[in-house]
C-alpha cells in the first residue's frame, strides 16, 4: 500500500521516489508526488522527512526536519 496524503482541497496524492543522475554524473534520489500510483510509490515517508502542503496551491511536498545539534 502506497503512502498517499489528502491536502485541503480533498485531493489525494501518491508519493513516489526515483533514481536520477546529475549532470555531473552524481546518482541521487528525488521524491515527488503524484495523483496516480506509478512505479517507484512508497509506503511510508522517509525518516528524517515531513509532509507539508504549499499553502496557495495544496501540493504537497517533503521537508527535512531540522535537527537538534
Amino acid at each position: 500500500m502506497a503512502y498517499a496524503h489528502t491536502n485541503k482541497k480533498g485531493q489525494t496524492y501518491v508519493l513516489h521516489s526515483k533514481m536520477v543522475t546529475l549532470r555531473g554524473g552524481r546518482q541521487q534520489t528525488i521524491f515527488f508526488f503524484a495523483r496516480e500510483e506509478r512505479e517507484g510509490a512508497l509506503a511510508q515517508v522517509p525518516d528524517g522527512y515531513m509532509v507539508v502542503e504549499n499553502a496557495k496551491t495544496g501540493l504537497p511536498m517533503l521537508k527535512r526536519i531540522p535537527s537538534d545539534k
